[in-house]
């Protein structure tokens, strides 16, 4: 790992500069297809990292209300809000993941994991174990692929996700992504990890 400092200063400089290769501009479609099998519209979600959150947008149209973002960059949220300018603001969380303090059903996992200093993957499952209610899931993608050493995005493996997140949760799902989009076709693995351990 570099030294990069990977706060919000970091992060707000990317959205000024236009250095955001992760944002594909519309929901990830394994994350899509999930949502739309989603029969309870009152689950109460969070999305850390979210970003310009096209998933919340998605969701928000498809009827659920307990949506909640949380990003370190509030440059992160300002096209969201012009986007989707019902989206109750109170749901808007400008702060640090690891500092949150609630309670959800589901956690959708959308590139902020890859984008974390991988020293931080053992305190980011605690985290998700402790915000997530009992029988709560965290559900997206994790990259399948070896990445970058010094800058996020930074990669992982099915096996390491295994070591990490088992002896924490139940793993219901995780394997490769069949519907990528493609610049990450065959690089991505979906999961489904349960709170019930």
């Amino acid at each position: 790992m570099s030294n990069l400092k990977l706060d919000k200063e970091f992060w707000n400089n990317r959205y000024k500069t236009g250095e955001t290769g992760w944002d594909i501009g519309y929901p990830s479609t394994p994350i899509k297809e999930y949502i739309d099998q989603l029969g309870d519209k009152s689950l109460r979600i969070l999305i850390p990292g979210c970003g310009k959150a096209y998933e919340a947008e998605y969701l928000y149209q498809q009827g659920f209300k307990n949506v909640y973002l949380i990003d370190l960059s509030e440059l992160a949220f300002e096209e969201f809000k012009n986007r989707v300018p019902n989206f109750p603001t109170e749901h808007l969380i400008v702060g640090n993941f690891f500092d949150h303090e609630n309670q959800y059903d589901l956690i959708i996992e959308q590139t902020f994991f890859c984008a974390i200093d991988p020293n931080l993957r053992s305190k980011y499952v605690k985290k998700v174990k402790e915000l997530l209610k009992p029988k709560g899931k965290l559900a997206g993608l994790l990259f399948d692929t070896e990445l970058n050493e010094d800058h996020p995005p930074f990669g992982g493996s099915q096996k390491e996700y295994q070591d990490l997140f088992s002896p924490h949760f139940s793993i219901k799902t995780m394997q490769k992504a069949h519907n990528s989009i493609e610049p990450r076709a065959e690089r991505e693995v979906f999961v489904i990890f349960s709170n019930d351990r």
